[in-house]
């Protein structure tokens, strides 16, 4: 993982603690993978999916009861990002505030990172292939 030693690579605010530990009890789910993959109109996209076992070459953070697996490929798009779970009059979801990320649709569910980045594979929520 691309990081500094003693400190986790992402973050989670209360609210999003509370939500992914709250998914992960539902149905008894290890925790939640993030990940990135081309796609939207500012060109990359987030992922999100539930995890029954952990890939060994993913990064495990653990905060409270809440476990996230990042992506091998993923881990250096999302280095020092904070998850939050924001609740609204007419939706709710995880909001990635990412200091990474250099443009944003106005949707906010498209992305694109610093063009040194941008240069991985394409699907960044799989494991490396060796």
């Amino acid at each position: 993982m691309f990081g500094i030693p003693g400190k986790s690579p992402i973050t989670m605010t209360p609210a999003a603690e509370a939500q992914i530990a709250r998914l992960m009890e539902k149905d008894g789910h290890k925790g939640l993978r993030i990940g990135v993959k081309k796609g939207g109109c500012a060109g990359m996209e987030y992922t999100m999916d539930y995890v029954d076992q952990v890939d060994t070459h993913d990064e495990v953070v653990e905060q409270g009861n809440a476990r996230v697996m990042i992506a091998p490929m993923a881990q250096m798009f999302l280095f020092g990002t904070e998850i939050d779970y924001e609740i609204s009059l007419l939706e709710s979801g995880f909001k990635f505030n990412n200091p990474n990320v250099t443009e944003a649709c106005g949707c906010g569910e498209s992305i694109k990172f610093d063009d040194t980045l941008s240069t991985a594979p394409t699907d960044l929520s799989a494991p490396p292939k060796f």
